[in-house]
């Protein structure tokens, strides 16, 4: 069996489609000191708001955040909330193909009005009628011409109207003849619409629900595993159990994997982080319960954070390995920083870039980066790799090879992540990222520091932060050297 860190660095190569219902989820946060004069209300004095993806959209960022590739098959209406939506699919790099418009339909847009610590009102605003008979045939014509392109297919559904039961069946059906896995987050209790998918997610009161069963203890936790997988044709029924982790139920047994959280903070979100994982485990070939298990571990790490939440392949993997270093967590590939980087600038977080071989670290190197660090609240270091160095610095250089050596700074305070990049300048990075601040030592002036007029047509700048007078890695392999050849003279 594959290493898990070996598991992870597949996830890139995953294509997935993610089918469901598409929504804004808007957070207006605000002060209430007052009651209206107008009514018995409070008045909420509006400080901050927040877009972000709601419904099937929390798989979506949970998937790409593992650097996984991802279509959607969704609805939205001919409005601007659907032009809203489009431009967050966008953004997040999910191929959006399969995005389908239907006039007179309202994307599915919900407010909530937050003031002192709670949730004082919601406002929905959607449509929620079954998607009409020429949007219905387009979705199935696309889905046929794309079946081939995908590795796995997860189901979201919200009851809003794009899942109808033929939409349902070719989905499913489709997967089932090439032996794609289909993996189900169901709605509502009739949950033979879901009759023949891979597995279904439910957790346990949904679970309840739909086998009429109360699940009160073990036995009656059997039975309604049971017979939900019998009745619908399931390779294997999956139950989330919140605290207590996810029980399996396959034709010959049963397997219960306990819950690895340590804190629980917030649960909201902690399904969608467990169908993911299952289904980009499973699209990976790892067998259900190893896919349970890496799944449980992620949920672990979302439930431990406030709000809606996506854990990192790093974070799973400390679960995983306890034993793995700390500062391993700072390291990311490029399609798995850009996600990150994206939802920090969603937060108002400063980022910035800088970049080096950072061959044999000094004290120098440290001040720099401290003083980089300052800058801004996100410093992102991108790391030249062996053979990009070797090309720039000769067939000498690196001393410390690129794996060494991101982990040696990814263990220091100043840097919160690390990417290593392959080419001569980090202008590819710097295009992929698009950090507000372009940070660079020594005697550089801005208009010679690579990626310049990139950060600067978005209204980022350049910082020069002068070298530490003395400190030169080529100076202190110089003085190794000489040291030596005194000694052999000798």
């Amino acid at each position: 069996m594959s290493t898990y860190p070996a598991i992870f660095e597949a996830f890139p190569a995953k294509r997935l489609l993610v089918a469901g219902d598409l929504m804004i989820d808007e957070y207006l946060w605000g002060q209430t000191e007052r009651i209206s004069p107008e009514a018995p209300v409070p008045v909420v004095d509006i400080a901050r708001e927040d877009t972000r993806l709601g419904g099937a959209g929390n798989v979506l960022h949970n998937l790409k955040a593992l650097g996984a590739g991802v279509d959607v098959l969704g609805v939205v209406g001919s409005d601007a909330y659907g032009d809203e939506l489009v431009q967050m699919l966008t953004e997040l790099s999910v191929g959006t193909a399969g995005l389908l418009r239907e006039e007179g339909r309202r994307t599915s847009r919900k407010t909530r009005i937050m003031a002192a610590h709670q949730q004082m009102m919601r406002i929905d605003r959607e449509s929620r009628q079954a998607i009409g008979a020429e949007t219905q045939e387009r979705a199935l014509a696309w889905i046929q011409s794309n079946i081939h392109c995908w590795d796995a297919i997860i189901i979201s559904d919200y009851g809003k109207g794009l899942l109808t039961p033929r939409l349902l069946a070719a989905l499913i059906d489709s997967g089932r003849q090439r032996g794609i896995p289909v993996l189900v987050d169901p709605k509502g209790s009739d949950y033979t619409l879901y009759r023949g998918a891979t597995t279904i997610t439910p957790n346990r009161k949904e679970a309840s629900l739909a086998s009429g069963i109360t699940i009160d203890d073990e036995p009656s936790l059997l039975q309604a595993g049971r017979k939900l997988l019998q009745e619908l044709d399931l390779e294997v029924m999956t139950i989330t159990r919140s605290e207590e982790g996810i029980s399996l139920f396959f034709e010959d047994g049963e397997e219960h994997i306990p819950t690895m959280a340590q804190d629980v903070f917030d649960v909201t979100g902690a399904g969608d982080t467990v169908i993911s994982l299952m289904a980009l485990c499973r699209a990976s070939g790892l067998d259900f319960v190893e896919c349970a298990r890496i799944a449980n571990a992620a949920a672990g790490v979302v439930v431990g954070k406030v709000g809606t939440s996506t854990a990192s392949a790093e974070e799973i993997l400390q679960r995983l390995q306890p034993q793995r270093s700390l500062a391993s967590h700072k390291i990311k590939a490029l399609p798995q920083l850009i996600p990150i980087v994206k939802q920090l600038r969603r937060q108002g977080k400063r980022v910035l870039f800088t970049n080096g071989c950072f061959d044999l670290l000094h004290h120098g190197h440290i001040t720099y980066l401290q003083d980089a660090r300052r800058q801004g609240d996100v410093l992102i270091l991108g790391l030249n790799s062996d053979s990009s160095i070797r090309r720039l610095k000769g067939s000498t250089r690196p001393i410390i090879g690129q794996n060494e050596r991101a982990q040696v700074l990814a263990a220091l305070e100043a840097i919160d992540y690390v990417v290593i990049f392959d080419e001569d300048t980090p202008l590819e990075l710097i295009r992929a990222l698009k950090p507000q601040g372009l940070v660079k030592g020594g005697d550089y002036r801005p208009e010679q520091v690579v990626g310049r007029e990139v950060v600067e047509a978005y209204g980022g700048e350049v910082l020069i932060i002068p070298f530490v007078d003395g400190s030169s890695t080529t100076g202190i392999i110089e003085r190794i050297l000489s040291n030596q050849k005194e000694r052999e003279e000798l």
